[in-house]
């Protein structure tokens, strides 16, 4: 079985090493000459719109996916006349831009933050007036790791939010004071079949996801279950093939969907040496047509990203039950370079080794 990957980051990198065990060969497209799945795939190195590379891509694979949301529509598209495109690119759409994939959420009766569009200044003093503050005021498009946003505290900020951000399509969110942020991960057959991963509990800093725990703790089955009814409503309205993950807030025991991602996602790492089957075999078995696996956790896990410097691998692996996961890139700051995840039977017997980890980790 050949499968082509749009995107070549460690995404994509984790799916092709997934593969391999399985007889999967891919080949992946991606425009940058030091993309890390070029260690363990075919690298095209080419632009996303490269009518030519798109073909070759094409002619060779059985079956296409992508490892990030922002690959352009129309190259998915100009690919699902040739070959099967899983997830759809109708996934991409809804993915790409913030209001239509919050207008979604309710539409499916899925609660989220307040919002409003934000086409100017003077709209968003209007959106402000409905909404209240503080909010946080988006880019439609393109942000991830926390770019693209402003935190707005009073009325002051306005005008600075605007020069920031201002001059693309924009969404003011209500600020959500929640409790903790969650995700789900769920994966759905080409049969309609659908399994579910454990709630996970993740950690930010700077935008950026620092930590996972999974199953995330202290947990009532209510709300697992609830967080299943969300990503099953998705993933049936879009007739997702694939894994699809849904960020969550939760706040006074209810959950309040953020944003979901059409794709294996940073907060399922865990699930490679935590979980029954990993989000990347279950995507893979999902798009080539194959059964599913369980997706039940092996024991309380963790999750650390290796954020803007590699630590001593030596001091990493002294760990007991650490798993290192290096992926290939250039240090730089804010960038993740690998993840490290740690399982146990029980959460106590998991803190240990967690709090020496993290000493280790910047």
């Amino acid at each position: 079985m050949k499968v082509g990957i749009l995107g070549g980051g460690q995404l994509g990198r984790m799916l092709a090493l997934a593969g391999l065990p399985l007889g999967v060969r891919c080949w992946v497209l991606d425009p940058s000459p030091e993309a890390p799945a070029r260690a363990v795939a075919t690298h095209i190195c080419a632009d996303y719109h490269d009518r030519s590379a798109l073909e070759q891509l094409a002619q060779t694979v059985d079956v296409i996916t992508y490892e990030f949301e922002n690959v352009p529509v129309a190259s998915a598209n100009a690919l699902a006349e040739r070959r099967p495109v899983y997830p759809s690119p109708r996934a991409l759409e809804v993915s790409q831009d913030r209001l239509s994939e919050k207008t979604f959420f309710q539409e499916l009766g899925i609660p989220t933050p307040r919002f409003r569009s934000v086409d100017t200044l003077e709209g968003l003093r209007s959106a402000v007036e409905w909404i209240g503050l503080p909010a946080v005021l988006k880019t439609r498009r393109f942000g991830y790791d926390g770019k693209g946003q402003y935190l707005i505290r009073e009325r002051d900020d306005l005008e600075r939010a605007w020069v920031v951000l201002g001059g693309v399509p924009l969404i003011l969110e209500e600020f959500i004071a929640f409790e903790r942020e969650l995700s789900v991960l769920a994966v759905r057959a080409r049969t309609g079949e659908i399994r579910c991963y454990p709630l996970v509990e993740n950690y930010h800093r700077e935008g950026i996801l620092r930590r996972s725990l999974a199953p995330a703790p202290r947990t009532p089955s209510a709300l697992q279950e609830r967080a299943e009814r969300y990503a099953r409503a998705i993933l049936e309205a879009l007739d997702y093939i694939g894994v699809l993950a849904l960020e969550l807030f939760e706040r006074h025991g209810e959950l309040l969907a953020n944003e979901m991602a059409p794709r294996v996602h940073n907060s399922g790492h865990w699930t490679i040496e935590g979980a029954v089957t990993s989000q990347f075999e279950n995507h893979l078995r999902a798009i080539v047509g194959w059964p599913l696996g369980p997706t039940e956790a092996r024991g309380q896990c963790a999750m650390l990203n290796i954020i803007g410097e590699i630590p001593k691998i030596e001091a990493l692996l002294q760990i007991p039950g650490a798993h290192v996961h290096l992926y290939g890139k250039s240090p730089r700051p804010g960038r993740k370079l690998g993840h490290v995840t740690l399982c146990e039977h029980s959460e106590e017997l998991l803190v240990p080794q967690l709090t020496a980890l993290q000493k280790l980790l910047p």
